[in-house]
C-alpha cells in the first residue's frame, strides 16, 4: 500500500480532485464559474491539466493559489486505494466530501508541525496524532470526523505558541488593512492573524515571528520582505501574494514560480 510521506501535493498521484470537487467562481480567480462536482473543462483524460503550462494567462490564477496540503493524493491512494471517481455509482460525491475533509485536517497537520518546531511537547504530538488519525480509515468515518471541534483545539495551542514566542507584540489580528502601506510598522513579534491584507504594501518588511494565521495575502507585496521566522504562514497564502526572488522565506515553504516569472 502506498504510504503519505508529505504534506504538499502529488498531483501524478492524484486523480484530478481539486479539478472537479470544487466550485469555481470568476470572482476567486477563475475565467469561468463551475459547480462543486463538475469536472473543469480543462481536466484532461489522464487527470492532468491541459492548460498547465498558461494557467495564469488564460485567467486561472485560482488554481496556482490553491493548496491541498497533499489531501489528493492520499484520498486517491490511502483512503480510496487508486481508485476514482470516474465511473463511481454516485459520481465521486462521497470521494469530493472526503477529499474536503481530509483537506482541512492536513491544513491542520502543516500548523501543528510549525507550531511543534517552535514549541515541541507532549500535548502538541497527542493533538497531531488525533488530527492525523482522522485522515484515515473507511471514508464514513472521516465524514464522521467533527472538523469544529478539531480547529477549535488546533487553534487553541496554535494561539498559546504564538504567545509565547511573540510575547508582547503589536496586535492588528482581524483589521482591515486593505491597500495600506505598512513599510514603515514595526511589525516583528505582531500579531496580524485573519487581518485583511489585500494588496497592502509589505516590501522589505522583516516579519519577524509575526503570525499571520489566516491572514488575507492576496497581491499583498512581499517583495523583497522577510518571512524566514513569521508564524503559521501556509504555501496558499504566499501562492496568492506578490513577492520576487529577494523575499525570504521558511525552509518548509516553495517560492511561487510567478515570484520568478512575474
Amino acid at each position: 500500500m502506498w504510504v503519505m510521506t508529505t504534506l504538499e501535493p502529488d498531483c501524478a498521484r492524484c486523480v484530478g480532485l481539486c479539478c472537479v470537487a470544487l466550485p469555481f467562481r470568476p470572482s476567486h480567480g477563475f475565467a469561468f464559474a463551475k459547480d462543486a462536482g463538475e469536472p473543469c473543462r480543462h481536466l484532461d483524460g489522464s487527470y492532468g491539466c491541459s492548460i498547465h503550462a498558461s494557467l495564469r494567462e488564460a485567467g486561472m490564477g485560482g488554481c496556482t493559489a490553491y493548496e491541498c496540503f497533499g489531501a489528493g493524493q492520499h484520498v486517491t491512494q490511502v483512503v480510496y486505494g487508486g481508485a476514482s471517481w470516474r465511473g463511481s455509482a454516485d459520481g465521486g460525491e462521497e470521494m469530493f466530501a472526503v477529499f474536503a475533509v481530509v483537506q482541512r485536517l492536513h491544513e491542520m497537520l502543516v500548523l501543528l508541525d510549525q507550531a511543534t518546531s517552535l514549541a515541541p511537547g507532549p500535548d502538541l504530538a497527542r493533538l497531531r496524532e488525533s488530527v492525523a488519525g482522522r485522515t484515515s480509515g473507511p471514508p464514513a468515518s472521516i465524514l464522521d470526523t467533527d472538523l469544529d471541534e478539531l480547529a477549535s483545539s488546533v487553534g487553541g495551542v496554535l494561539r498559546e505558541v504564538s504567545r509565547s514566542v511573540r510575547g508582547d507584540g503589536a496586535s492588528y489580528a482581524g483589521h482591515d488593512l486593505v491597500g495600506h502601506d505598512l513599510r514603515t510598522h514595526d511589525l516583528a513579534r505582531a500579531d496580524l492573524r485573519g487581518a485583511v491584507l489585500i494588496a497592502a504594501d509589505l516590501r522589505d518588511v522583516v516579519l519577524d515571528r509575526t503570525d499571520l494565521l489566516g491572514a488575507d495575502l492576496r497581491d499583498t507585496d512581499l517583495s523583497g520582505a522577510d518571512l524566514s521566522t513569521a508564524l503559521f504562514v501556509t504555501q496558499p497564502q504566499l501562492n496568492s501574494a506578490r513577492g520576487s526572488a529577494t523575499t525570504v522565506l521558511p525552509a518548509h515553504l516553495r517560492r511561487p514560480v510567478a515570484w520568478l516569472v512575474g
